[in-house]
Order: structure tokens, then C-alpha cells, then sequence
């Protein structure tokens, strides 16, 4: 058993080139040799969100506070909700974030997959995000 304490893990700022807006990442779990699972706690302060991007394993979303937006290519804008949770096909081109006015938080899990566990693409831009 390993217990890892709040706190143990600092958090980190979002990298201006996957994410538009403060966002914030804070880790929880990191691969094993037994697993390929990672998860982290983001937050996204309102209006910001992750470019559009790619799972080779696909993605979970837990979304644990305030309003939030997600999209898939070719798909319509979603609102989700604290309780939701969303999941990502592998491959599936995707983005999600803050509504316009409020933050919101989830937790995210993806696998890892020949060493990849994300392919980042093209920001979403204002207009696309506002439609």
C-alpha cells in the first residue's frame, strides 16, 4: 500500500501551448510498472480550456466542481456538470474547459501507450469556443 498525502505533489501552471486561459494541474497518481494509468486534478478558471488533442487510450473525465464545456471534432458544444463524467474514444479529437463565467474542475485519467499519452493540436480558437 502507498499512500500519497495532500500536498506531497506541487501543482503546476498549464502550459500555454496545450491550454488557453489560467489553468491549473495538480497530479494524483503517476503510472505504475503494474499500470499505465495516470490522473491529475485541473482547474480551469473561466473561459479557459485545453487545445484540441488526442488519447491513444482514450480519456475519463470526472468532473468534480463548477460548469464546463466539451467537444468533439464534428460534435456540438457540451455543458457538463459536476457528477458528469465524460469519456474520450482513443483517438477521438476533443478540447474541454471553463464555461465563459465559471471555473470548473475534473479529474482526468488516461492510459499510456508506447510510451505517448497525449498528442496536442491547434488551439480552440475565441470564436469556436463561444459558438
Amino acid at each position: 500500500m502507498k499512500i500519497s498525502k495532500n500536498g506531497s505533489q506541487p501543482s503546476t501552471i498549464g502550459p500555454e501551448a496545450w491550454f488557453t486561459g489560467a489553468v491549473r494541474i495538480d497530479p494524483l497518481f503517476s503510472t505504475k510498472e503494474s499500470t499505465k494509468a495516470a490522473g491529475a486534478l485541473v482547474t480551469f478558471e473561466p473561459g479557459a480550456r485545453t487545445a484540441w488533442h488526442t488519447h491513444p487510450v482514450g480519456q475519463t473525465l470526472i468532473v468534480i466542481s463548477g460548469l464546463g464545456r466539451v467537444q468533439r471534432e464534428g460534435g456540438p458544444i457540451e455543458e457538463i456538470n459536476p457528477g458528469d463524467v465524460v469519456w474520450f474514444e482513443p483517438n477521438e479529437k476533443h478540447w474541454h474547459g471553463a464555461s465563459p463565467t465559471k471555473a470548473m474542475s475534473h479529474i482526468a485519467i488516461h492510459e499510456e501507450l508506447n510510451g505517448e499519452v497525449v498528442t496536442w493540436l491547434e488551439k480552440v480558437s475565441d470564436s469556436d469556443y463561444s459558438k
